[in-house]
């Protein structure tokens, strides 16, 4: 059963954070480039399937944490600090990506015009990612060698 847990728990992370990540990141260059050329339908129309790719895979990406407490429960290590840190920062990412970036997504694909902002801060929910990876793979005080 722990195999089963921790094989959807990465699945899901790399198959709904990672469309999240890439899409929230190719946002504000294709808001910009739909700016500064608004007769290109083409152009124009990045931003908004961006932007719907980012807003499905979040929904998608509530799997992540279910599995990975679930996972956790199995493994017996709910209460490590690195544990405690990961989900600390996933809850952070989502406050993020939830209360920042996709409200600023809407605001662009409303106005049209560019959030110099909204580059940053999907900046910072993909370094937060990138914790939570390393804290995942090295888990300090783990047994499998990996943080040595």
């Amino acid at each position: 059963m722990k195999a089963f847990l921790l094989s959807v728990h990465v699945l899901a992370a790399i198959l709904a954070i990672g469309p999240v990540a890439v899409a929230a990141s190719m946002f504000p260059a294709a808001a910009r480039a739909a700016h500064l050329v608004p007769d290109d339908p083409r152009k124009n129309a990045v931003p908004g399937v961006l932007n719907r790719i980012t807003r499905v895979y979040a929904v998608i990406g509530i799997f992540v944490p279910v599995f990975g407490i679930a996972t956790a429960a199995a493994l017996g290590v709910l209460g490590d600090a690195w544990l405690i840190i990961s989900m600390v920062l996933t809850a952070v990412a989502a406050v993020l990506l939830v209360g920042v970036i996709l409200p600023a997504q809407q605001r662009v694909l409303g106005t049209g015009t560019p959030d110099r902002r909204l580059a940053m801060s999907t900046g910072l929910f993909n370094l937060l990612w990138a914790v939570v990876v390393v804290l995942m793979i090295v888990r300090p005080g783990s047994t499998t060698g990996a943080g040595r």
